[in-house]
Parts: C-alpha cells; sequence; structure tokens
C-alpha cells in the first residue's frame, strides 16, 4: 500500500491494492478541488440553463438569454459574470450589445451530455 498517506496508513484495508488504484484514480486533491468547483457553476439550473442555451446557439445577448431561459435580465447577469469570473463564458461587445458565448472546451463536452435529445 505504497500510495497510502503516512497518516492513514494504520487503517485497516480489505483490499489493499485496489486502495491504491482508488488512491491513483482520486489523484490530488488540487485537481479535484478543480473539478468540483467546475460542477458546482453546472450545479445551479438557472447558470446550466444559460450554459446550454449558449452551447446549442452561439452568441447570446443578456436580454435574449433571459427570454429564453425564464429567468430575469439582472439574474441573467449575474449569474453571466459568475461564468466570466470562471472562464467558462466571455463577452463580445457590438455598439450598446454585449453577446456572450461558451468560451470553455470542457464545459461544452460536459454540455453534449445535458443536451436534451433532438427526437
Amino acid at each position: 500500500m505504497h500510495l497510502v498517506p503516512a497518516e492513514r496508513a494504520d487503517r485497516r484495508t480489505i483490499d489493499g491494492h485496489r486502495v491504491c488504484d482508488a488512491i491513483a484514480a482520486i489523484g490530488e486533491p488540487s485537481h479535484v478541488h478543480a473539478w468540483a468547483e467546475r460542477f458546482s457553476l453546472l450545479a445551479d439550473p438557472g447558470r446550466l440553463a444559460l450554459l446550454l442555451a449558449l452551447h446549442g446557439t452561439g452568441p447570446l445577448a443578456v436580454s435574449d438569454l433571459a427570454v429564453a431561459t425564464g429567468m430575469n435580465d439582472p439574474a441573467v447577469s449575474q449569474a453571466l459574470r459568475l461564468l466570466r469570473a470562471a472562464g467558462v463564458v466571455a463577452g463580445e461587445k457590438e455598439g450598446r450589445v454585449v453577446r456572450y458565448r461558451l468560451v470553455d472546451p470542457v464545459a461544452a463536452d460536459l454540455l453534449k451530455h445535458c443536451a436534451p435529445d433532438p427526437g
């Protein structure tokens, strides 16, 4: 059980080799934390709806996203601010209109699995 941290080495295991495999599969705590943060962005139904809309259509303005998702404009803006800070979306200004688009390829890949079936 060479991967078990010293502070857990005295604990009883049933399948020690599988414990090491499990530790390797989990990876570094920072990696787990980063993925948990990413999933937390998707865990909110409003943010997920916004991301699905952007993933399915491409760039949209706040007011269009509000109509599409049933959210109000301030709620959309607040969610987009969080998603922008996380590097998941980016805004492109055209005159007075800002259109947001999905820029995170990993999030786009995850959203493929969340999209409704077209049938």
